[in-house]
Formats: structure tokens, C-alpha cells, sequence
């Protein structure tokens, strides 16, 4: 993966020098009930890493969507309080701040472009970079253990890097220089669930969840997490070409898409049941099968298009 020649993102919020969350609304504000897990948090779950509790994130997804028997909308426990402290906005100066920075930045240029041909607007999102905890607009509080997400009540995607090193040394999603296009591909995938919040997607799974049970509700969460797959893999097609137009090598080298395909399979509702319970459960699975995951980058990577990426239409 050539990254070094992206633009850069000023839309940076690094957070890494805090020194930890002192904020108040611990923990998460659960919606649960027979709707299972509303999707505000299930897209704050996100990919959610064995980082730091050790907790697979499907038997993690179930411990927090038990007990209820109706749909409770987003609420938390506490009231939000933010950190005060004023928050600037930029491109980190470290190499791997930088990474992120421009990998941030390229999917601005795509997205910018795709909407723009549509007639529309891309509004890009904010990436937070932050070790240990932060408070979050989604939940009061992100953390390690949590993996990456996207919050759609401030627009931003929270991300602490070590997750990075999860895919390779836990989940084993890859090797070596390719894991940098794995870590981009998972970048993509939550900025992937902006411009479904930009596309009205994700206010309407929300609404028609309610009046769902927890098997309907999951299956419609996985066309959700799915179609962010492919609007990662539409970013890395536009990408490419972006970078053969301008007369350069191709953006995507040998073994790039090999890694993506292999984290995507890493990350899969039915390995990591498989790898937490030796059974498989697809009425729980909220992102998709190692075999869906890979099947809906691979169409974004090949057809480049927004239509192409219609998971609620299709059989997934």
C-alpha cells in the first residue's frame, strides 16, 4: 500500500497526551429489549477487539443485550459531560498518527468526489486518536477494549491504534508491511458508516429496529455492517485509479487485498463464534460471515459504485 503520497486530514483530534478520562456518563447508555441492540450502539461496538478484557465480541454483544423485553432508545445513565478543554484539530506529526491522517485524508478526496457526481455534499467526519479512554459523545466514554467505531451523534470515529496490533498479533487478520492496508481498510469501513449516516442509512435501520425481535434486528444490523465493508472497498477502487490517473503506481500493491480479505475473514461472526463457543450461531451474528465480509469488500473493490453496495436488497 503506497500511503506515504496521500493527502493529508486535518481532521485529526488527537487526544493520545490526555493522560486518560476523567469525564463523567460511565459506561455505555444500553438500549435493549426484544429489539435487540438499537443500532447507535451497535455501531459503537463496532469491531470490538479482545484488547483489553479479553472478552470475544459476540459473547460481549450478548451480555449487553440481554434481559429487557422491549426497545429502549438511545439513553445514558448519567449525563454526558465532556471534557472542556479545548480541542484542536490537525495532522499528528508521528508516523503512525500520520498513517491515519492520510488514510483519512483519501477517503475524504473519494467521498468528496462520489457525492459530488451524485449532486450532494460530503461532510467528512472527525477521527479522535486516543490511548486507554476518552469520552465519547456515543455512551459517555470509548475505550481500547471496544475496538474502532463510528458515533453518529457527533459525526466522529474513535480510534486507539493499538487495535492495529490486535488484528495482527490476536486475531492474526495479517502480516507484515500488508497489514497496513488491513489498518486502512478498517478505518474505511467506519468512515464507511458516516456516509451511511450522511445517506439517511442509518437513522432508518434505527427506526425500523424498534419494532423488531433480537434475530431481525441482528440480520438487519449485518446488512449494515456489511455495506460499510463494500464502501471500504469503493474507497480503495477510487483510490487506485485516483493514483493511476495522476500517472503513479497503483496505490494497492501485491498481497493488499489478500490482507484485507484475510482480516475481513478474521473479524467474521461465524470465526470468532467458532474460536469463542467451538459452535456457530447465525441468528447472533451482527456483522457477517468471514464469507460475507470478504464477499461485500471484494464487490466494492471491483465495481467502485454506490448502487453496487445495496446489502438490503441482495440475499447478503
Amino acid at each position: 500500500m503506497r500511503w506515504e503520497d496521500l493527502e493529508s486530514s486535518n481532521n485529526v483530534e488527537d487526544r493520545r497526551g490526555e493522560g486518560g478520562y476523567a469525564g463523567g456518563g460511565g459506561g455505555f447508555g444500553m438500549p435493549i429489549g426484544g429489539g435487540g441492540l438499537g443500532l447507535g450502539t451497535m455501531v459503537v461496538i463496532g469491531i470490538i477487539g479482545w484488547a483489553v478484557f479479553g472478552i470475544n465480541p459476540l459473547v460481549l454483544l450478548s451480555m449487553l443485550s440481554g434481559g429487557s423485553g422491549y426497545y429502549q432508545p438511545y439513553q445514558q445513565s448519567r449525563p454526558y459531560q465532556p471534557n472542556t478543554e479545548a480541542r484542536r484539530t490537525g495532522t499528528p506529526s508521528d508516523e503512525i498518527g500520520g498513517f491515519v491522517s492520510r488514510v483519512l485524508g483519501s477517503t475524504e478526496a473519494v467521498w468528496k468526489d462520489v457525492f459530488s457526481k451524485a449532486g450532494q455534499t460530503y461532510r467528512p467526519p472527525v477521527l479522535v486518536l486516543y490511548r486507554g479512554a476518552t469520552d465519547a459523545r456515543c455512551g459517555g466514554e470509548a475505550r481500547s477494549a471496544m475496538g474502532p467505531f463510528y458515533c453518529p451523534l457527533d459525526q466522529k470515529v474513535y480510534l486507539d491504534t493499538s487495535f492495529f496490533q490486535e488484528i495482527e498479533n490476536r486475531f492474526h487478520g495479517c502480516q507484515g508491511k500488508a497489514c497496513r492496508f488491513s489498518q486502512a481498510y478498517v478505518i474505511a469501513h467506519e468512515v464507511g458508516h458516516h456516509v451511511q449516516n450522511l445517506l439517511g442509512i442509518l437513522p432508518k435501520v434505527q427506526q425500523q429496529q424498534r419494532g423488531m425481535d433480537r434475530t431481525q434486528a441482528n440480520q438487519l444490523q449485518v446488512r449494515v455492517e456489511l455495506q460499510a465493508d463494500c464502501f471500504a472497498g469503493i474507497w480503495a477502487n477510487h483510490e487506485n485509479q485516483r493514483e493511476k490517473d495522476r500517472g503513479r503506481p497503483p496505490f494497492i500493491e501485491q498481497g493488499d487485498v489478500e490482507a484485507a480479505l484475510q482480516t475481513a475473514a478474521a473479524i467474521g461472526d461465524d470465526t470468532l463464534q467458532r474460536k469463542a463457543t467451538g459452535r456457530v450461531v447465525p441468528d447472533a451474528f451482527t456483522h457477517g460471515s468471514s464469507e460475507q465480509r470478504q464477499r461485500w469488500f471484494s464487490t466494492g473493490l471491483r465495481q467502485g459504485t454506490v448502487a453496487a453496495c445495496d446489502t438490503f436488497k441482495s440475499g447478503t
